[in-house]
């Protein structure tokens, strides 16, 4: 059997996602009607074969680490081997993370113990499907110390990535992050392979380095090239989404209610693992209309959902319509009301005759970079109460309360934060 260990970068904060991300890592949030985003990367691990994995976490980590536990769904709870929590602590190199490559630095103890051929570095909030022995076959066969999986892009999408230049054999000659003016649209996945003594000359070297940012994608990889290591380009041709906006998010989301969506998560040869609480079945009441949408276990429906995705426990109210819409566990929307275009995180209690994302289109008054495409978002574990408007693009933040609405029309673009 391969020496591989397997490194989760389970930290990040994910500013992008607003809201949505405020209480919780961004690995933590939940995706597809009964996941968390890192659970496609720890069921990638264990439909490799590869059951050493180390979790990097540092970003209010509480909810994810619960999430996780000790592998068990994913067949990780094991006494050689399985799954660990790897957190920043005193002692030692110390500190918090710096960055990507640091994070993989700080836990050199850690990586040394499990001695492997190879680690593979992997990022926790993507969602995709890859049986990482292609790539590992790929880097083994092309004798590479370092092996990047990437995928074409978009020329005009191509400056949100780091973008690699290579030649004819796939070896990576330049390698830009997130360039203003691409030279290429083959774009980093975030997802690496390399070998590990090769690998821990670097980070030892970037540790020592006082002008480094210590990250993967601007110092790290770029070095090795620059100083003409074999680096090469493994071109990934399966679903890979980066969710790291709302937009993406949301998109996302809807495109697993198509009929043949990109990513199946039907597959019984490659299965997506979770933790999840025990419900029952999801019922239908009589008066119920439903199409083209993802309904989870312990839903209860009395109204109209139409291209949407329902989380376990979500309870739909007669007369009311949700459209194009992701809602999250455990929210309870009342009689008569409407949703449309919408992402309603967790345990949210919408009261009756609610109207949210409808109305005029006009920009996000909070922050027009995170809040765009005319999708309303609403913050977990916040009470609307009954008979509230609230347009398009507008934000209700995490926790708000009856008492916060001041008005009973929020206007598109507008926003209500708790305690303002």
């Amino acid at each position: 059997m391969r020496r591989v260990l397997a490194l989760i970068l389970a930290g990040g904060h994910g500013k992008r996602l607003g809201v949505l991300t405020e209480k919780i890592a961004k690995p933590a949030v939940p995706f597809g009607g009964k996941y968390r985003l890192i659970d496609f990367t720890l069921s990638n691990c264990v439909n490799s074969g590869i059951y050493h994995v180390g979790v990097l976490t540092q970003y209010r980590p509480h909810l994810l680490i619960s999430h996780i536990g000790i592998g068990r769904p994913w067949d990780l709870d094991r006494k050689k081997g399985g799954l660990v929590i790897l957190q920043p602590y005193l002692g030692g190199v110390a500190g918090w993370y710096r960055g990507t490559a640091d994070a993989v630095y700080q836990n050199i103890e850690f990586v040394e113990e499990a001695n492997p051929e190879q680690v593979l570095i992997l990022s926790g909030d993507h969602v995709y499907a890859m049986d990482y022995n292609d790539m590992l076959d790929f880097h083994i066969l092309k004798n590479a110390e370092g092996t990047i999986a990437c995928m074409e892009v978009p020329l005009d999408e191509a400056s949100r990535f780091g973008i690699m230049v290579t030649d004819v054999e796939s070896r990576i000659v330049d390698f830009e992050e997130k360039p203003p003016r691409p030279r290429s649209n083959l774009a980093s996945l975030g997802i690496y392979v390399f070998n590990w003594s090769f690998l821990r000359e670097y980070l030892i070297r970037d540790a020592e380095d006082e002008g480094s940012s210590h990250d993967f994608g601007k110092d790290i990889i770029p070095r090795m090239i620059k100083e003409g290591r074999r680096i090469f380009a493994f071109k990934f041709t399966g679903y890979w989404r980066d969710v790291g906006t709302i937009r993406s998010y949301w998109e996302s989301n809807l495109e697993l209610t198509r009929p043949l969506p990109p990513l199946n998560l039907y597959d019984r040869h490659w299965r997506f693992y979770t933790q999840t609480e025990e419900m029952p079945p999801a019922y239908c009441a009589p008066e119920s209309r439903i199409s083209n949408s993802i309904i989870s276990e312990g839903c209860e429906i009395h109204g109209a959902v139409e291209n949407s995705v329902l989380f376990q426990g979500v309870h739909v109210g007669e007369g009311s319509i949700i459209k194009n819409s992701v809602i999250m566990t455990g929210t309870i929307v009342g009689k008569n009301c409407v949703i449309e275009n919408s992402v309603v995180a967790e345990r949210v209690m919408i009261g009756d005759k609610v109207q949210i994302g409808v109305g005029d289109d006009a920009p996000s008054a909070l922050d027009p970079e995170v809040y765009t495409g005319l999708i309303t978002v609403v913050g977990m574990y916040s009470k609307i109460p009954e008979n509230i408007r609230i347009g398009k693009n507008c934000v209700v933040g995490v926790g708000v309360t009856e008492k916060d609405f001041s008005v009973e029309e929020l206007p598109s673009g507008g926003f209500i934060l708790h305690g303002e």
